[in-house]
């Protein structure tokens, strides 16, 4: 069974992003996440990670878009 949440380093690893990208994602708020256990550890929730590279999608759909059209 897959587990609910992720480590920031599973974060890291699915984006191809370094462990600093990871944290300020999170330190933002632009990736929800929970410290958990006696040293705060960061734990994502994978449906919140799907989330975020869905709105990640929507954005650079709307980006080229809008780059597209400024080229008309």
């Amino acid at each position: 069974m897959e587990s609910r949440f992720i480590t920031l380093a599973d974060v890291q690893e699915i984006l191809a992003i370094s462990s600093q990208q990871a944290y300020s994602l999170v330190r933002s708020g632009e990736l929800p996440a929970i410290q958990v256990g006696g040293r705060g550890a960061w734990r994502v929730e994978r449906s919140e990670l799907e989330d975020y590279i869905q709105r990640q999608y929507a954005a650079t759909r709307e980006r080229v878009a809008d780059h597209v059209a400024s080229e008309d």
